[in-house]
């Protein structure tokens, strides 16, 4: 398939260079040069100098970037550029109203645009791993499922567009609360004078267990947080979740308090610090 993917940060990177892996053409735009001319070193792909040239004639674009006014931006460059009946993936974690007024967009061109948020972080995105989460036209999703499966090990359509991006917010509600349980968990732990590593082998085989706990526990006892999703990142995407709350009536009541200690831990100069700085509010790092 003639591919575009535009936004080569620490996950789209990898995500397209897994696409290239698979056999699949990919042009790339990145608002550095140098990095899009890197990937297509490494890739054997081509760096573009617009969003249009690298979506010139292609089926399928794939867009990683920052936020609602990145893709608002993107998207009417793109659409005079694709392939007829071509589709824009969008791996972009963004507010719901942002994806339906694209998918509307991108309709009215004779094209379709997908909300399809990811979960997997940096690690899932290198080992191709991710957890894709897609909104939008059912026959779409089908043509370009196959695609996106390089570099996703779930993929699942969630309903029309924005489900996609309302089931990333049930994705961001659910790891606030775990972590800062977690973080509460550890203060606890160092405080009663007990052994870290012990207390992990003790609980985590239990009902305690999580991904967060098998993954960040070691890195929080020893006060890292120098690696993964940052707090800065985590903070845009509660803010959507609050919206959307705003909207649809939901009591989001830890939700929004773990948002507000994410912006101590800014405060503390964290905003680029893994989410599980948490911990860094409660027992300084060493």
């Amino acid at each position: 398939m003639r591919l575009a993917f535009i936004g080569l940060g620490v996950m789209g990177f990898p995500m397209a260079g897994h696409l290239a892996a698979a056999g699949h053409g990919v042009r790339v735009f990145n608002r550095s040069p140098d990095k899009a001319r890197r990937w297509a070193e490494q890739h054997a792909g081509t760096a573009c100098d617009s969003p249009g040239a690298a979506a010139q004639g292609a089926q399928l674009v794939a867009l990683c970037v920052g936020a609602d006014p990145d893709v608002r931006g993107l998207v009417p460059q793109i659409l005079p550029a694709l392939a007829p009946g071509g589709v824009i993936v969008d791996h972009t974690t963004t507010s719901a109203v942002l994806a339906r007024d694209m998918a509307a967009l991108a309709a009215a061109s004779g094209c379709s645009f997908l909300d399809a948020p990811v979960s997997g972080g940096q690690a899932g995105a290198e080992a191709g791993r991710l957890t894709v989460m897609c909104g939008g036209d059912p026959d779409a999703f089908a043509r370009v499922e196959p695609v996106i499966a390089a570099y996703a090990r779930a993929i699942r359509l969630m309903g029309g567009p924005g489900a996609g991006q309302l089931t990333k917010m049930v994705n961001q509600i659910a790891i606030a609360g775990v972590v800062q349980g977690l973080a509460e968990a550890l203060h606890f732990t160092l405080r009663a004078g007990l052994d870290p590593t012990d207390v992990l082998a003790a609980i985590s085989q239990g009902a305690a267990q999580s991904w967060q706990m098998d993954n960040r526990w070691p890195t929080m006892a020893e006060g890292r947080f120098d690696f993964g999703f940052a707090v800065d990142w985590m903070r845009k995407d509660l803010g959507l979740v609050l919206d959307e709350a705003a909207r649809n009536g939901a009591r989001l009541d830890l939700t929004r308090q773990v948002d507000a200690w994410y912006a101590e831990v800014q405060a503390l100069g964290g905003g680029r610090w893994d989410t599980s700085s948490l911990l860094a509010r409660l027992e300084p790092p060493r």
